[in-house]
């Protein structure tokens, strides 16, 4: 599979530059009509829709930015129930979505008692095309994550730059990370990845490095988040990543790499005012992501505030449709199997 196909496109090149992710007004709208164009050429007017579940809030790493990280004494955890998740699933699930991912803090006890056993009965008992967001695991945990039925791991590096992502003890150091991402694409996986706009001491400069580090990956597509202060943690009282160069990156990713799965994600609308998630539609996104973990598991899945935007199906479906788009029939996973098919 060739993960970073490009098309040659008027006036781009494979070198982002400062002054197009610092674009505002009518720059920055033709940068955004570009990036709109793209995926309308490559994906027509349906976007993919998937739903998420958070199935544990446990995690064994410590990261500054997150509010589920180790050192959270005051936040409950909790794991899923197998029974209930897949009563979900596989007999209650919206009819939108044909794509699941699977969510955890870094957790391996989930992954083995929940995400496996998961996946195989998903995969014997329905459609969906199935991916995971579990960090950091082992070789042999991976492996049999594929096994089961998985195809898509979703894992961020968060920070290009080693210094911020060593001072935010990020996992492990940031050479391990990439290397783990250059692992898993190497062994099976369709692998996403992504980074935080508006991390305190980034700067533009940052952001930049950032969007070039994903574009040097071998990658199927990329989230950019922009920052929230998180409420239990230590960059709490920081300053929210911007709106605006946050989409003018995913522009940015999209007319570079026009083939990508970009999703819009819920945190655009903490800081995105009234356009919010519509706006990471218009900079290029072409996934968007129904929340279906329970609400009595929802509320201590603490990435942020616990008065997170949450996407349900209803707030999605909007969404797509006042941007005149459409939900794919097709699923992710189908898309990504006729990619590795086209591009072997």
């Amino acid at each position: 599979m060739n993960a970073n196909p490009v098309q040659e496109l008027p006036g781009t090149d494979d070198s982002p530059s400062v002054a197009e992710l610092g674009v505002t007004g009518h720059a920055q709208q033709e940068l955004h009509h570009r990036a709109w164009t793209t995926t309308r050429c490559q994906f027509g007017d349906s976007v993919f829709v998937r739903g998420v579940v958070e199935i544990s809030n446990h995690c064994r790493e410590n990261c500054h930015y997150c509010g589920m990280r180790r050192e959270n004494r005051d936040l409950k955890r909790y794991r899923g129930r197998l029974d209930a998740l897949l009563e979900l699933l596989v007999h209650r699930r919206p009819g939108s979505i044909t794509d699941l991912n699977l969510q955890a803090g870094e957790d391996p006890v989930a992954v083995r008692e929940i995400a496996i056993p998961l996946i195989r009965t998903l995969r014997r008992e329905t459609p969906l095309g199935i991916s995971v967001c579990l960090g950091t695991l082992s070789k042999d945990l991976s492996t049999e994550l594929l096994e089961a039925g998985a195809t898509t791991y979703i894992i961020k590096f968060e920070s290009s730059q080693e210094a911020l992502y060593r001072s935010f003890e990020a996992p492990g150091t940031l050479t391990e990370r990439l290397t783990h991402i250059r692992w898993l694409a190497g062994n099976g996986w369709n692998v996403s990845s992504g980074f935080i706009s508006g991390l305190p001491g980034q700067g533009i400069d940052g952001l930049l490095g950032d969007v070039r580090a994903a574009l040097d990956l071998p990658l199927i597509g990329c989230s950019i988040s922009p920052f929230v202060p998180g409420e239990s943690t230590p960059l709490r009282g920081a300053t929210s990543g911007g709106f605006d160069p946050t989409l003018n990156a995913m522009a940015l990713l999209r007319i570079l790499r026009p083939n990508w799965v970009i999703p819009a994600v819920s945190a655009l609308n903490i800081v995105g005012a009234d356009l919010g998630y519509r706006g990471g539609l218009r900079a290029g996104a072409n996934l968007c992501t129904i929340n279906l973990t329970p609400p009595e598991m929802r509320g201590d899945y603490l990435l942020y505030k616990r008065d997170r935007f949450i996407m349900d199906e209803e707030r999605v479906l909007s969404a797509v449709a006042h941007e005149g788009l459409t939900v794919s029939r097709k699923s992710l996973a189908a898309f990504l199997g006729s990619i590795a098919q086209v591009h072997p």
